[in-house]
């Protein structure tokens, strides 16, 4: 376990670099760790309060949504160069599909998308935004709705929308095994949600997680899944297939976000009440074919 600042949330690992990065509040800053050894070697301020974090692909940048700042802000893991664009109200999370970076507007219910720095689109969404994700080998993205409890897929190429499932009672985050299977916490409802987007996008399986699963990261070279569980300070590891339960581990408090180094296998668990990150190393057998 490492001290790495305020309020820390939003993670995320580089199997490229190394670098682990961790969003931290007052001050809104970014701490950029060597995976490691868990030593933080550079802070770089940010404009607003960063919530969740993504890279935009292998060696980074990592995609920074500036909540309070209406800002995209994206910063390299060497160096911690930064570059911000607007975008619309309080972004919550980003996503680099199709050579775009998909930002979802939590207050104005829309996604706004990017080239670079230039705006090239922006359209409305069910409404409060949090989670995004690329599907189907980047052909998707999809939007998971906090308020309308919804996740919806669109056409990366044309943002036509192809399909709008119910996602439970409280969806927060949403991943993607990078094909066509999404798995999306349910906070509220205290599940893992199991979705199909092909042939048409589809819940296929529902598996209760109590209490409160909220972070939520993939590591596809071994077919894991992590989700923490902030109701009992805990960390589930999961078989993609299925999913099924591999390990069931005690973390931090209120361990809010968790990411996954797929060089190493290593995850980390921001724990926001203490302000550190505790890193998990993986101490599992590979699935029996």
């Amino acid at each position: 376990m490492v001290e790495v600042g305020n309020l820390p949330e939003g993670v995320a690992a580089d199997a490229r670099t190394g670098r682990v990065a961790v969003g931290l509040r007052e001050p809104d800053e970014l701490a950029l760790l060597d995976g490691a050894t868990g030593r933080v070697e550079q802070r770089v301020p940010v404009p607003g309060p960063p919530r969740h974090l993504q890279l935009a692909g292998l060696g980074g940048p990592v995609l920074v949504p500036a909540e309070s700042a209406n800002e995209l802000v994206q910063v390299r893991l060497r160096g911690g160069g930064r570059r911000a664009t607007p975008v619309n109200m309080q972004p919550h999370d980003a996503t680099f599909v199709g050579g775009r970076t998909w930002v979802g507007d939590e207050r104005s219910d829309t996604v706004t998308v990017l080239e670079g720095d230039r705006q090239v689109k922006r359209f409305g969404v069910a409404r409060q935004p949090g989670g995004l994700i690329g599907a189907d080998g980047g052909r998707t993205v999809a939007v998971v709705s906090v308020r309308d409890r919804v996740v919806e897929l669109f056409d990366a190429r044309t943002y036509e929308r192809l399909g709008k499932a119910n996602a439970g009672v409280g969806p927060t985050h949403v991943v993607s095994d990078g094909k066509s299977t999404l798995y999306v916490t349910d906070t509220a409802g205290d599940a893992l949600l199991v979705f199909r987007t092909q042939p048409e996008l589809k819940l296929t399986r529902r598996l209760a997680m109590r209490t409160s699963p909220y972070g939520i990261a993939i590591d596809v070279e071994r077919e894991r899944l992590f989700v923490t569980l902030t109701g009992t300070n805990r960390l589930v590891k999961l078989w993609t297939d299925g999913p099924r339960t591999v390990n069931n581990l005690p973390t931090v408090r209120q361990p809010d976000t968790v990411a996954v180094d797929t060089e190493t296998g290593r995850a980390y668990v921001t724990g926001r009440a203490e302000g550190v990150l505790q890193l998990v190393d993986p101490g599992d057998r590979a699935p029996v074919r």
